[in-house]
């Protein structure tokens, strides 16, 4: 039998990360990462094989930095565990004894069980298998329309890099707007616009009814009647978390189907954590459950479940998840992080906003000057800063996650207003007009101004 100190179960970059933070933080300690796959996509390059770097081959996390830190790494399926022996199994019925276990085995696309036509030929979904996807790519090489179901990120950047290509792509969204979900209308609608324009025929408010065709894809039929003909169906309806193991084994399952875990990643079987897209995530303003599936939050539970497997670290518990998004349409990028408009006041905050819009270079006639767009999101009472958007050049990527860590460290729109930061004319927007301060700025004008009136109102 084989013996490890830790075990890391799943290769993706949960496993990966968790496994090279244990090993950096217990350095004593043997640690074993077990994974099905021989080569491991990275997560968020899956849509841009289909049109920008062209292959699997060219998106592939590579192991070497891994093995180099002392992380051991095996190919194997494991099938089983024995938490109270402490011992894991493996399909080839290897044995693996370990002292403390992370499970993380992610998430697997979701294909609604209503759905008729879902086992058709032609249809796909986009799991993080290579195997699956070198398939995928192959049998719609010579497709030429292809129906996209759902515009999440993950839709629409699909959708957009088969449109490179040359196919004719229709994207079809039940929400009024695409990327719905992570924007305020005003930013949906103008990434909607930009993806119209670079030739994907976009259909909105309603959602697919059924699949046609008899063996092979026809086209789809819509719930509102119509039908558009389709070779090839691509379903990106969202994931759900691949917690078979982690039921086989006893684990406690919440009511979103994810492993329950406490803030530090915690089973409620000692020694046994889990991690990444399989995992319980609490929404990090209301602590609700939610769905969030991210390959930089799986990165982030993973170095606090690396921190944390011997000797609790209190400082380095996982408060909650932000979710920070971020993608690109051509070269305007469009990023959020935290709560939308919209969901703050679902949520019955009350809040406060600011806007801005202006170059990310100074002066604007440099070339490739962007105009960059920020709406600030703040508690209206404590202004706090709820969340963040973003609509600009591709530097916005960047500048979202300092949105991120704003939010994280509960800094308020004074404390962005007097933050000291660099620019530069080719790199960042004015020192003067730079657009996250001046969001800022526009969202105190607000509660500067409704006092004022209120006062008016007093002495009248």
């Amino acid at each position: 039998m084989k013996k490890t100190d830790v075990l890391v179960v799943g290769g993706s970059a949960a496993g990966i990360t968790a496994a090279a933070t244990a090993k950096m933080k217990n350095p004593d300690k043997e640690v074993l990462l077990v994974r099905k796959e021989e080569k491991v996509m990275i997560p968020c390059g899956i849509p841009y094989i289909f049109g920008t770097v062209e292959t699997t081959e060219n998106n592939i996390l590579p192991d070497a930095g891994f093995e180099k830190a002392g992380v051991k790494i095996m190919i194997g399926e494991v099938v089983d565990v024995n938490i109270n022996d402490k011992i894991c199994i493996l399909a080839n019925g290897e044995e693996i004894s370990y002292e403390k276990i992370i499970i993380s085995t992610g998430s697997t696309p979701l294909i609604p069980k209503w759905l008729k036509g879902a086992g058709l030929k032609n249809v796909f979904v986009i799991p993080k298998n290579k195997v699956y996807l070198d398939d995928f790519q192959r049998r719609i090489k010579d497709a030429k329309n292809i129906v996209v179901v759902g515009a999440g990120f993950i839709g629409v950047e699909v959708a957009d890099e088969i449109n490179k290509t040359g196919k004719k792509v229709t994207l079809v969204e039940k929400l009024p707007q695409i990327l719905g979900l992570a924007f305020d209308k005003e930013f949906a609608d103008e990434a909607e616009q930009i993806i119209k324009s670079r030739g994907i025929n976009v259909i909105t408010g309603t959602g697919i009814k059924e699949i046609l065709g008899e063996e092979k894809v026809s086209g789809v039929m819509l719930e509102d009647g119509r039908k558009i003909d389709a070779d090839a169906v691509i379903l990106s309806m969202g994931y759900v978390p691949n917690t078979k193991l982690a039921i086989k084994c006893g684990l406690e399952i919440n009511e979103r189907g994810f492993i329950k875990v406490d803030e530090y990643l915690r089973t409620n079987r000692a020694d046994v954590f889990a991690t990444g897209d399989c995992a319980e995530k609490k929404d990090y303003f209301t602590r609700k459950t939610c769905s969030t599936m991210l390959a930089s939050t799986a990165c982030a539970e993973s170095r606090v479940v690396g921190f944390n497997l011997y000797k609790l670290a209190t400082p380095r518990s996982f408060g909650g998840t932000i979710a920070i998004y971020s993608t690109a349409i051509g070269d305007t990028a469009f990023a959020t992080a935290g709560l939308t408009e919209t969901l703050a006041i679902r949520e019955g905050f009350e809040i406060v906003t600011g806007v801005f819009k202006g170059p990310d270079k100074h002066p604007g006639s440099l070339p490739g000057t962007h105009m960059q767009m920020i709406k600030l999101i703040a508690s209206k009472e404590t202004r706090i800063l709820l969340g963040g958007e973003i609509m600009g050049g591709l530097s916005s990527g960047e500048l979202v996650n300092v949105i991120g860590l704003a939010i994280e460290n509960k800094m308020t729109l004074s404390s962005l207003i007097t933050s000291q930061i660099g620019t530069h004319p080719l790199l960042t927007g004015s020192p003067v007009g730079y657009p996250l301060i001046k969001a800022a700025e526009m969202a105190c004008k607000k509660i500067v101004l409704k006092k004022t009136e209120e006062l008016e109102k007093v002495f009248a």
